[in-house]
């Protein structure tokens, strides 16, 4: 591999870190807010302000913001909304949005790409076609892996909101029998935890306090977090406050309800365990469980043709 092989991939993979930088930096609006507060007192033009900022807030990240856009407008109407929902569902992780992730995609799929041409060039492949199809190959897997990871990243936060749901409504089921209002149990439980759940549930907060009905609010974080368990509880609680029940009495007997459906997610994960054990006990142990029991014997085997 010549040397402007070498550097012109150390030029692109440090360029493309600085945009990966940009694209997870944070939101506009903590961005503009840092801003004021720190030209407050100071009586600075508007261009003075820009300059000041780092290259890759006047540069790098507008240019990348403009690059999602053209990707995203490629891209359906349908899709669009299908990929923004998947992100809800992560917790927008990073502040990334739609237009952001179809920059990311784009980024691992360069980076990917230039790692699977430097390793086909180790091997010493000199041929431009396979070279060409290593790139394609890698560009191809590196846009597939945000997709993973965007994935797993949902399950992660699905998983913790179901492990969350219990212990929440135990505190809740307390708070509001102890006489406060479920508002106030509500902060009670963003300040004594801080999980996946209780963001979800100061977001409820603070839809209420911009004027959003509660129920409705409420109604939205259950079909957002795409949690069967936690939609089944705001709609318990929805139709309580619609029929005018006792929502001590609605959280005393979901808290009960909830911790059922915990016992027997387990109960059910253990009776897997033996046969996700299965196939590692086929694939690993055994092979050498007969060969320390076989393996002698076999010697001795090769030991009696041989002398014969």
């Amino acid at each position: 591999m010549s040397i402007f092989t070498i550097v012109f991939a150390f030029l692109a993979f440090s360029g493309i870190i600085i945009a990966m930088q940009a694209v997870t930096a944070k939101p506009r609006q903590d961005l503009i807010a840092e801003r004021l507060s720190q030209y407050r007192d100071h009586n600075l033009t508007l261009d003075e302000i820009e300059l000041s900022l780092p290259f890759s807030e006047r540069f790098i990240k507008p240019a990348l913001e403009r690059l999602g856009s053209f990707l995203t407008a490629r891209m359906g109407k349908n899709q669009q909304i299908v990929l923004q929902n998947k992100i809800n569902l992560a917790g927008r992780p990073y502040g990334l949005s739609v237009n952001g992730f179809e920059v990311v995609k784009v980024i691992a799929g360069i980076i990917i790409a230039l790692v699977v041409l430097a390793f086909v060039g180790v091997l010493g492949v000199t041929a431009l076609p396979l070279k060409g199809a290593a790139l394609g190959v890698g560009f191809v897997l590196g846009r597939f892996l945000p997709d993973v990871w965007l994935n797993n990243k949902i399950k992660g936060r699905q998983k913790e909101l179901r492990l969350a749901l219990p212990n929440a409504l135990d505190l809740l089921t307390i708070s509001v029998e102890a006489g406060l209002g479920f508002d106030a149990a509500i902060g009670r439980l963003t300040e004594k935890f801080k999980n996946a759940l209780s963001d979800e549930f100061a977001q409820v907060l603070n839809e209420i306090r911009l004027g959003r009905p509660r129920l409705e609010a409420l109604d939205e974080m259950g079909r957002r977090s795409g949690v069967e368990e936690l939609h089944t509880f705001i709609q318990a609680l929805i139709q309580s406050e619609q029929l005018g029940v006792g929502i001590a009495k609605v959280l005393r007997i979901q808290s009960e309800e909830m911790r059922r459906r915990r016992r027997q997610r387990a109960e059910e994960q253990a009776a897997q365990a033996p046969l996700k054990m299965l196939f590692p006990m086929i694939g690993c142990i055994f092979p050498t469980l007969f060969i320390v029991l076989m393996g002698p014997a076999v010697i001795i085997i090769i030991h009696t043709f041989q002398h014969h």
